[in-house]
């Protein structure tokens, strides 16, 4: 049996239903997925401005999880910080199998996370790379910070820090006003750049037309989602 997907905005009050042995409750089988990379774009785009809104319309329900154990086939892939406030699926108000995301301190793509990109891409289907900034990011403040030294901080975080740093800080007037918004928004960016650069497979699909690799900021007041240009 294949995925099976529910979701707010196909449900309606029908009963109950067998889908593939699945008993499913007051829902109806969400449409099929966007396949192809503008709609997939124009959904995260939907999503984010529902939630906005407040008219989030994803839900997870119990009578999924059989369809989700059987497989998946998420139809965007996600880059976003590792922070506690930065939620993709909520974010972009989809339920679970639509989104396949990779989390790093500074979304930074680092190898292992575009290994995981290219498995997505080339084994999953994903019509749309995003990745995703976000306001008062630590990473990118510490980048600021120890932008001189970052031996300074502790653990593995200077490896991981100089990612941002030599982009993307390392030349910025760090005491004009905006400094950090722009190195958030350059460090979204720059992502793009490295994802094309150090993979062929990603590279290969934004080429062929079946990909897009975009980059983006959400202000965590507000909730909004905004695409760099």
């Amino acid at each position: 049996m294949g995925t099976l997907r529910l979701s707010v905005s196909a449900v309606l009050a029908v009963g109950l239903t067998i889908f593939g042995g699945v008993l499913v409750t007051n829902a109806m089988i969400e449409p099929a997925s966007p396949d192809t990379p503008d709609a997939a774009l124009a959904e995260l785009v939907a999503g984010n401005a529902r939630y906005v809104a407040g008219n989030s319309e994803s839900h997870n329900l119990p009578a999924a999880r059989s369809g989700l154990a059987d497989g998946q086939a998420p139809f965007a892939a996600i880059i976003r910080c590792a922070d506690s406030r930065v939620s993709p699926e909520i974010v972009f108000d989809q339920p679970l199998g639509e989104l396949f995301v990779c989390a790093v301190a500074g979304n930074v793509p680092t190898p292992e996370i575009i290994a995981s990109l290219e498995y997505g891409v080339s084994a999953l289907g994903c019509k749309v790379i995003v990745i995703m900034g976000h306001s008062s990011c630590g990473a990118v403040s510490a980048a600021l910070e120890y932008r001189d030294d970052t031996s300074a901080l502790p653990g593995s975080l200077p490896g991981l820090i100089d990612q941002i740093v030599v982009p993307c800080v390392e030349n910025l007037d760090v005491k004009a006003p905006g400094a950090l918004n722009k190195a958030i928004a350059c460090n979204a960016n720059e992502g793009i750049g490295r994802l094309l650069k150090c993979s062929e497979i990603i590279a290969g699909a934004v080429k062929d037309g079946s990909l897009k690799v975009v980059a983006g900021v959400q202000d965590l007041q507000s909730g909004k989602f905004t695409l760099e240009k």
